[in-house]
Formats: C-alpha cells, sequence, structure tokens
C-alpha cells in the first residue's frame, strides 16, 4: 500500500482529489495535512473521515517537526502540494503570509521529503514529489496562443510571484539532488466545494440570495476552464505515469470571459430555478490591480504523453456545478456564517486548504 501525503487536503482542489483516490483506488494509504484556515473545511470530507486508510493531521507546512513526525510515522511514498494561500486579492494586501506559506512551507516539504528519501537511495524512483501550481506563473496573453511548458514565467502578483518561487524550488531539487519532482499548472478550477469567494460560487450565492454581482472591470477578462474532477485525474496520472523532472500544463480548452460566465450561471438560474433572477444583479467594480487579461493552458504535453484530455465540457460542469450548490445551500451558509468572502474572480489551482 502507498502512502501519499496530501498537504492542504481539506480546501477545494485537495479534498476533490482525495475523494477522487477513496472512490477509484483501495491500494492507497492518504495521510492529509491542512492547518484548517477559512478555506479549508472538514465538512468537504465527511465522506471519506471514517475509511480506515484515511488519516487527517490539523497543521501548518511551514512546521518542520510536525513534518519530519509524518514522514516518520507514514513512510511517505507521495506527497501532493495544494497547500497554499491562494486569493490573489489578499496577497496584495498581505504579500508576506504568501512568502511564508507559498515558498518557505514548499521549501520545508522539499527538504522533509529529500531527507527521508535519500535514506533509501535504491527506491528512491519510486518516490514522487508534486508541486501544484497555476497557470498564473506565465502571466498574461494576448488574444491569441496558448501558455506551454516552456513559456517565460512572468508572475503579475504577490501570489502568482510565490508560486513561481515555488515550482522554481522545486525544479532545483530535481536538478540539484535528484529528487522526483513533478510540476503541474492548470487554468481555473471549478466544481463542488469551492469556497464561495471565488467567480462561479460567488455568482451561484449571490444570485440565489438577490445581491450584487461585481465584475472587475469590463468583465471582459478570458479564463480557461476546468472541472475539477478532470484535474484530479490528470494528477493521479502525473502521480503515476509523470516522468521525474517534468512540467505538465493542465488545462480544459475551453475559455470564456468572466462575464460571459457569468451570464451563463444567471440564465441557466433564470431558466430552471427562478425567473426573477436577471442580469440586472451584474454591478461592474474598479478593476484589481494588475489584473491579467487573458489565460489560456496548451494540454498538449499531457494528452501526448500520459494520455490525459479534459472530459466535462464547461456547459455541462456548470450545470453539475450549479445543481451541487443549489442541494447544499447549508454547507454554503454555514462558511459564509464563518465570515463574507472575499471576492476573488480567480479560481486557481494550487488548492486553498491552507
Amino acid at each position: 500500500m502507498r502512502t501519499i501525503l496530501v498537504t492542504g487536503g481539506a480546501g477545494f482542489i485537495g479534498s476533490n482529489f482525495i475523494r477522487f483516490l477513496m472512490k477509484r483506488s483501495p491500494y492507497y494509504q492518504v495521510v492529509n495535512l491542512d492547518k484548517l484556515t477559512y478555506a479549508g473545511n472538514p465538512a468537504n470530507l465527511k465522506q471519506v473521515e471514517n475509511w480506515k486508510h484515511y488519516h487527517f493531521i490539523q497543521g501548518d507546512i511551514c512546521c518542520r517537526e510536525l513534518v519530519e513526525d509524518i514522514f516518520q510515522e507514514f513512510s511517505v511514498d507521495c506527497l501532493v502540494n495544494f497547500a497554499a494561500e491562494t486569493h490573489v486579492d489578499r496577497s496584495i494586501i498581505t504579500p508576506e503570509v504568501f512568502i511564508q506559506t507559498n515558498v518557505l512551507g514548499t521549501v520545508n516539504l522539499l527538504n522533509t521529503a529529500k531527507r527521508h528519501w535519500e535514506k533509501t537511495p535504491q527506491s528512491i524512483s519510486d518516490k514522487k514529489f508534486i508541486q501544484i501550481s497555476t497557470d498564473e506563473v506565465y502571466g498574461s496573453l494576448g488574444k491569441e496562443g496558448y501558455f506551454t511548458e516552456t513559456t517565460p514565467l512572468d508572475p503579475h502578483s504577490p501570489y502568482a510571484a510565490s508560486k513561481a518561487a515555488a515550482d522554481l524550488l522545486a525544479k532545483s531539487y530535481f536538478d540539484t539532488y535528484g529528487l522526483p519532482v513533478n510540476i503541474t499548472r492548470c487554468s481555473n478550477n471549478y466544481g463542488p466545494y469551492q469556497f464561495p469567494e471565488k467567480l462561479i460560487p460567488l455568482v451561484i450565492t449571490n444570485a440565489l440570495h438577490k445581491r450584487d454581482i461585481p465584475v472587475y472591470g469590463d468583465g471582459l477578462n478570458v479564463r480557461d476552464w476546468l472541472y475539477v474532477e478532470d484535474h484530479c485525474a490528470a494528477i493521479a496520472l502525473v502521480m503515476q505515469k509523470g516522468k521525474a523532472g517534468e512540467i505538465y500544463n493542465i488545462g480544459g480548452h475551453q475559455e470564456k470571459t468572466n462575464l460571459q460566465l457569468i451570464k451563463t450561471i444567471l440564465t441557466y438560474l433564470h431558466d430552471n430555478v427562478d425567473s426573477s433572477i436577471t442580469e440586472n444583479l451584474i454591478k461592474y467594480v474598479e478593476d484589481r490591480k494588475g489584473h491579467d487579461r487573458r489565460y489560456g493552458i496548451d494540454p498538449t504535453k499531457i494528452h501526448a504523453e500520459l494520455g490525459w484530455s479534459a472530459k466535462i465540457l464547461l456547459d455541462t460542469g456548470i450545470e453539475k456545478t450549479i445543481r451541487w450548490y443549489l442541494d447544499h445551500e447549508e454547507w454554503t451558509r454555514d462558511l459564509i456564517a464563518q465570515g463574507s468572502p472575499q471576492l476573488d474572480l480567480e479560481s486557481h489551482g494550487s488548492g486553498d486548504g491552507l
């Protein structure tokens, strides 16, 4: 039985990944390390909390002693690092928090994995460190073209810069020490259990309660959208078959402007839930500082080398997501009761569990 340490596993993508593993293989032992800040929610994992091969540990990836103890106790074979501060607007206000978690926390994980896996160098090829990153590290695209794995890094926010720094450090541990590292960079994720500060759940929640739906600038910023279960399937393939040292871009090739996406959600809610929900709820607000105009991921490499491609079309995924939030209003209500979500019109892939 292989032991997978998932950091940030109580967040949106991390919790979906743990459920993905549980449904598909009885051969994994999963250890979930999460600090349980505002975006990490134990309720995300009620389905797995009694699974005999699942262990939850509340704690900080920056704590050297804790991470050391976990490696010692569980003999970790693979580490999947979702743990990160991910809210772009928060990073503009308090960038030092993002450096602490996203950079120093990642270095602590890398150092601990290196120490333990070097003890048995004959089996290090069976280990894997997967750094979950984001397309934001590439900066902004024009109207044409896509980010590839060789696109130069050009981050424009403290969040994106902290993720780029973590990526480069992870790469350096492969180049310098031979640590079996993969880096994955994904486009905007959406789906069940996403914290309602992110664009899609925020639009759904606000619309259902007839609250204003804020739109940055002119609303024409373009994002490539990826259903979270497709992302989980890609990570599982990288974990199983990814070549050490390689970067894999994971994207859905399903681009929409923020405004198009918002109107799609409002139309569905108007037609299927409440006819009084209309586009009159849209309210334009001052644009975000350093707001990238367009992201687009080229997933050719992961398709050619590992056989992955996105399965869920955006229209289908949006409907599935809306239905999930309609069926889980109590989940959303409990989160909002803990504190009003702060608007973030991105939904990136490094996880929001820590």
